[in-house]
């Protein structure tokens, strides 16, 4: 729950009294557990008992929580209460439907690929993280940039001189990749995908590669010149010369709910006005 949101406390009591008046066990965070009278849990630990999570936020708390969900496969409802909500699919009006219809069985799960993000500095593993959305590196200070080379399964891809590098699953393509100029892909697709951020080169492109793809990333420069954020919000500040970042397609994927309203096209129209002239 984003509970920052105005409507956020009203929204989550009227749900709750929906489900228990048909019998469902509810369990809540420490961001709206005080406002049900109940007993706060983790994500984490809620993650682990429930058999559909509801998150009320926009897509930062979607990442959140999927984050939360470990290596489980738990179906996350995403219901959007921030701007745009492109993971969190579901409106603020179309909740109780969407959960009427998760009740009879009649929602379509989207099995979304994750990256296994581990970062290598000499013998250590120092860091390690799955990403929904993409793990970015970048120039530790703003506005510099930076050389990265690229492997894909041991074979040289390219060095890139630019602001940074996205690799980015196929849900992150409408993330910061689009943003940063790179292809759509649908999130059912088995891809990786690498976008440089503002190349210092007309002949460096996006590159899609096959989801078996196992990519090493080595930042070049001086020490603390780079940094690695992965899905916005978790990652390593600091990245030495030498460090290298291997992604690969994770064994883990994350259940999303798909709108039972929209497909995947009208959502692409009615999120970033697609196709629009």
């Amino acid at each position: 729950m984003k509970a920052d949101q105005p409507q956020a406390r009203g929204t989550v009591t009227r749900l709750v009294a929906w489900l228990e008046e048909r019998s469902i066990r509810v369990l809540a965070d420490s961001r709206c557990a005080g406002w049900l009278g109940v007993e706060a849990q983790s994500r984490e630990a809620l993650a682990q008992q429930v058999d559909l999570i509801v998150a009320l936020g926009g897509d930062g708390t979607l990442l959140s929580v999927a984050r939360a969900t470990g290596v489980r496969a738990v179906p996350i409802l995403g219901v959007n209460l921030g701007r745009l909500g492109f993971l969190a699919e579901v409106s603020l009006d179309e909740v109780l439907p969407a959960l009427s219809k998760a009740l009879a069985g009649d929602l379509k799960v989207i099995s979304r690929m994750r990256l296994d993000v581990r970062v290598h500095r000499e013998d250590r593993e120092i860091g390690a993280f799955l990403a929904l959305n993409d793990a970015v590196i970048t120039h530790a200070q703003i506005a510099r940039m930076i050389d990265v080379e690229v492997y894909a399964d041991s074979a040289r891809v390219t060095t890139y001189h630019a602001d940074g590098l996205i690799v980015a699953t196929p849900t992150g393509s409408t993330a910061y990749s689009l943003s940063a100029g790179g292809p759509l892909l649908a999130p059912d697709l088995a891809a990786i995908v690498l976008t440089p951020i503002c190349p210092h080169s007309l002949t460096q492109r996006p590159l899609v590669l096959p989801e078996t793809a196992e990519v090493e990333v080595v930042p070049h420069g001086r020490a603390e010149r780079a940094s690695l954020t992965v899905d916005g919000q978790v990652g390593v500040g600091v990245l030495e010369e030498g460090d290298r970042i291997i992604i690969r397609r994770s064994s883990h994927p994350v259940e999303i709910v798909a709108s039972p309203f929209l497909d995947r096209y009208e959502i692409l129209h009615a999120k970033l006005r697609w196709g629009e002239r």
